[in-house]
């Protein structure tokens, strides 16, 4: 966790950087793909509707603990199959958990229900048994309200975003994240075959709200960074949306994986212990979306953002002189870099031409005359702030004074 600690730390100072908008077409091509296959499964395989959704009956078996019950779903189909009812021709028998069967046919008459209840016991021999009864009506109702709240959800969260943000360029940019997990998620039910239930729907409506979170924190870290950028020479709004998604990377990724193993827990017991059922249904779409949307927030409304804005002429005219400025700074730095290495010498010559000459052994050594005094032309550095040298002193000003002329005792005495 250190290590992700760094990684992150690193990644908010921006000592390193992913270019996540500047990829945008490969996240673009990757989503295309996943959205074409969810698309594919569902024109094709289409969603496993629950019991509430189109009615019928549900047959629930219990059976003693360590019943082969995998070994009863085929005398239980073909026993249901052989009442000659035409609603129950194709009946949805699955395994419940580790002691119960369910049975599902679509909606039978009050004779065909204990018909078919009376072909489960003499197939089977379960302990107990119980059905429920749904109306196609009942159903029809709970999806016309479940596609309501739908709606209703889309419409306020669009309004949330542009009243919390002021900018419709970020509201479309998290409705496409959002129809991105959607569609990802109601995928994977087509390909797995999964029900649909009001628990999935329940699930759906959650992922999207979870989806919205993770993204309105990436695009308030975006207008933090990109405040008073119109002005700005420095970077583009481009590059410092790339900064405040690579600022949130970690903490997206810390959150997504703490969100995700619970619900994985769940899905796992729902799945393989419980067997079917609304636990099942809801873990199901709760972890699909949860990853689809800590994706779609990274790279998906965050680029798709920035190709939006970066349109804008006033961002358009911002860019040129971005790159201007970094132009004129790349040739101030080469003219730099070559007046230095024309101009300035080497070390080792500047190390001849300031040292001291030392006496050639051809040279006369002349003590005759005063000896000459060298005042170098500033002080060294690292003699600043000390006292002179005396021996220094005494030299020059000796040299500066008239020197007596000495005469000789003949002379002397003639005075």
């Amino acid at each position: 966790m250190s290590k992700l600690g760094n990684i992150g730390a690193r990644l908010y100072r921006g000592d390193v950087s992913i270019d996540f908008v500047g990829r945008r077409k490969t996240w673009y091509a990757i989503s295309a793909a996943i959205v074409l296959v969810a698309l594919a499964a569902l024109l094709f395989r289409g969603l496993n509707f629950g019991i509430e959704f189109k009615g019928g009956v549900e047959y629930n078996a219990q059976f003693p603990a360590g019943t082969d019950l995998n070994a009863k779903v085929d005398p239980i189909t073909n026993a249901v199959v052989d009442t000659n009812i035409s609603n129950a021709e194709n009946p949805v028998v699955v395994v419940s958990g580790n002691k119960a069967i369910r049975v599902d046919v679509k909606p039978l008459t009050e004779g065909q229900q204990l018909t078919v209840e009376l072909a489960i016991k003499q197939a089977a021999n379960p302990t107990e048994i119980n059905h429920t009864s749904i109306g196609p009506t009942w159903g029809q109702a709970i999806a016309k309200r479940a596609l309501t709240g739908l709606l209703v959800f889309v419409f306020l969260v669009v309004i949330f975003i542009w009243a919390y943000f002021r900018e419709w360029r970020m509201s479309v940019a998290g409705m496409v994240a959002l129809a991105h997990d959607l569609i990802i998620t109601i995928g994977v039910y087509a390909l797995t075959g999964f029900e649909v239930t009001p628990a999935t729907v329940t699930g759906l409506l959650t992922i999207l709200g979870y989806s919205l979170y993770d993204t309105v924190v990436v695009f308030d870290k975006v207008r933090e960074n990109t405040r008073g950028i119109a002005t700005s020479t420095r970077r583009t709004y481009a590059d410092a949306a790339n900064v405040a998604v690579n600022q949130t990377l970690v903490r997206s990724i810390n959150t997504s994986i703490a969100a995700l193993l619970p619900v994985g827990a769940i899905l796992y017991v729902g799945t393989f212990m419980l067997g079917s059922g609304p636990l099942k249904d809801l873990a199901l779409a709760l972890f699909v979306g949860m990853a689809a949307g800590t994706y779609s927030s990274i790279f998906i409304a965050t680029p798709l953002l920035a190709q939006l804005k970066m349109r804008e002429p006033a961002m358009i005219a911002q860019a040129k002189r971005v790159a201007n400025r970094q132009a004129h700074l790349a040739r101030e730095q080469a003219q730099q870099g070559g007046a230095v290495t024309a101009t300035e010498p080497a070390p080792a010559a500047v190390a001849v031409a300031t040292a001291d000459p030392e006496p050639s052994d051809d040279e006369p050594d002349d003590t005759s005359e005063a000896p000459a005094v060298t005042t170098p032309s500033r002080p060294a550095p690292s003699t600043r702030g000390m006292r002179p040298s005396t021996t220094r002193q005494m030299s020059s000003n000796a040299a500066k004074r008239a020197q007596p002329t000495r005469q000789s005792r003949s002379k002397r005495g003639k005075r």
